[in-house]
């Protein structure tokens, strides 16, 4: 198949396609960690931020080794078995699937709340759409709506912290006060900062989608947008965090937790902060659906290649892009939204818990690569001690969000195993494909002889009726009459010959007779006609010793409707059939 070329994307393009996904946790990360966390919600985003830190060096280390489109899926299938690949990269599709409906359905909440007659199924429904015929156009083309909401978003952010810094700066930190010496919710402050912690580690889904389609990237560009992803992160998610306790007292928090930035906008800046905030939000969180479209499309297309999936997916248009893939995808986001009946909370689970195992095996991928793959040149590395204190960290966020939720974790379980079942099924198609042969083998042969015999005893059957010959008794009819018995004959009976048999007592010449049934036998090829002329008296007799010397019973013998001179009644004839 001829692969079609696109230009690479440099560092602002893929730091916009990834960022907008990982930045978009601003507008929720906050609001989550200050219910769990409370006053401390900003250290324990800034102890994400360090976990973060310690994941730049090892996915660093693995994609730039092995730099394959796949992210963990990919590290996995180099250093361990396609199983255990193929399970990462169900985890990682369903990841996207839940961004991309959350994304879409969150971003359309937000303008909800400016244009109120916004039916919100149907506007996500559009994005979706929209989205899947942006990235089908080509990685290009996304790149430049990615880099303007990207853009637009760091913007938007920027102001809202310099707006909250002012108004600190004019109000005092009366709030601060108050609210740093508010009781833990959560009773201690280390199960505050675990809880706090836990829900924040949402704050960096996102951060694999880069390592999804690093084969679209320039040279060198991937580092960096680890980098800028890093950063922004660990910037505004605490500044953000610190700045709301600052300024909004703690128990207002849950009631504006939906939007709580815009909540913030307004109170520092007045509604025209708010509504930029949110067009900002919905304008981000849409971003961050094209994330989810860009990186499935290239960790399907990678599974795709390796055989997982059907090849019916590698197909690509001029633009390159495989919208084989974008499609689906699409049509299983929409499956999920209309399953769901527009209400994507239920999707949460599916959304936290698949991205925190997505991390933690993209951990173990990458202590597989040391010990497995040590000779494999990479331009950095991670230090395993550094990997496991990392992976431990995400396991615990697992384990922490399993107690903030239960329901959450058993919804994604139901997610899960059809999805495990389904790559099962596509890894183990050969094992399943012969089961099948073997299957209809077992049933067929004790039927093939049974078969045999009766197609053997059929056939004999067949030749048999066909075989079987009829006689007429023609008194020199014309070939109308004639044509009339073999209508007769063809539609009434089954046989492959007819006998045509003439009487003759005064020596009378058939000549026309003769030529007249060697027409019809051309017309009636399907029917062997032979001609029989023969000297005697037509009556009783005559049948009965040509049904004995011919084999053929007397009622499997025709004649006309005879006249009133004939000598005989049809009764003494033996069981001639009258057919004229």
């Amino acid at each position: 198949m001829k692969k079609v070329l696109h230009k690479k994307l440099n560092e602002l393009q893929s730091t916009a396609i990834s960022g907008n996904d990982i930045s978009s946790s601003c507008l929720y990360v906050s609001s989550l960690t200050l219910l769990y966390a409370g006053q401390y919600a900003w250290i324990s985003l800034l102890v994400v931020g360090i976990v973060l830190f310690m994941f730049r060096k090892i996915y660093g280390e693995v994609v730039g080794a092995i730099p394959l489109n796949g992210g963990a899926y990919n590290v996995l299938l180099n250093t361990s078995t396609k199983r255990l690949a193929s399970m990462a990269a169900t985890l990682t599709v369903l990841s996207y699937m839940a961004t991309a409906v959350i994304s879409a359905s969150e971003g359309m909440h937000y303008l909800h709340g400016i244009f109120e007659g916004l039916n919100v199924t149907v506007a996500t429904i559009i994005v979706l759409i929209v989205f899947t015929l942006l990235t089908i156009l080509g990685i290009g083309e996304s790149a430049i709506v990615a880099v303007v909401i990207f853009i637009t978003h760091l913007a938007s952010l920027t102001l809202l912290v310099l707006a909250s810094v002012w108004f600190i700066f004019n109000s005092g930190l009366d709030t601060f006060h108050i609210n740093w010496a508010m009781p833990v919710s959560s009773g201690s402050i280390m199960s505050a900062l675990f809880l706090g912690f836990s829900a924040a580690m949402l704050g960096i889904s996102g951060f694999e989608s880069s390592a999804n389609f690093v084969e679209e990237q320039e040279q060198g560009v991937f580092p960096k947008t680890l980098r800028n992803m890093w950063a922004i992160v660990s910037f505004f998610n605490p500044v953000i965090a610190l700045l709301l306790i600052c300024i909004i007292p703690l128990a207002e928090v849950g009631e504006h937790k939906e939007s709580l930035l815009a909540y913030l906008g307004h109170m520092t800046g007045g509604s025209w902060l708010a509504g930029l905030i949110a067009v900002d939000a919905a304008l981000v969180l849409c971003g961050a659906v094209l994330t989810s479209f860009v990186g499935v499309s290239g960790l399907l297309n990678r599974m795709t290649l390796d055989r997982i999936l059907p090849n019916y997916f590698l197909k690509q248009n001029k633009r390159g892009s495989n919208y084989r893939i974008i499609i689906s995808f699409l049509v299983l986001c929409l499956s999920v939204l209309f399953a769901t009946n527009g209400h994507i909370e239920s999707l949460a689970g599916v959304y936290t818990f698949s991205f925190l195992a997505v991390m933690i095996l993209f951990g173990l991928g990458n202590l597989l690569l040391k010990f497995k793959r040590k000779r494999l040149p990479r331009p950095e590395r991670a230090r395993g001690i550094v990997v496991v204190i990392a992976v431990s960290f995400i396991a615990a966020a697992f384990l922490g969000n399993m107690e903030l939720n239960i329901d959450s974790f058993y919804i994604f379980i139901k997610y899960l195993i059809p999805a495990l079942v389904f790559v099962s099924i596509m890894l183990n198609r050969t094992i399943l494909i012969q089961f099948l042969i073997d299957a209809l083998q077992y049933f067929y042969q004790p039927l093939r002889k049974m078969v045999v015999l009766s197609n053997r005893y059929l056939s004999k059957m067949h030749l048999k009726i066909n075989s079987q010959e009829f006689v007429f008794f023609t008194k020199g009819d014309d070939i109308a009459v004639l044509n009339k018995v073999m209508q007769y004959v063809q539609g009434n009976e089954t046989t492959k010959k007819l006998k045509v048999v003439n009487v003759n007592t005064d020596g009378v010449s058939n000549t026309l007779l003769i030529a007249d049934i060697k027409v019809l036998d051309r017309a009636y090829p399907e029917i062997d006609i032979e001609f029989i002329e023969m000297q005697g008296v037509f009556g009783p007799e005559i049948i009965t010793e040509l049904s004995e010397k011919w084999g053929i019973p007397k009622n499997f013998m025709f004649i006309g409707s005879p006249g009133d001179k004939f000598s005989y009644r049809v009764s003494e004839l033996g069981g001639v059939r009258l057919i004229m």
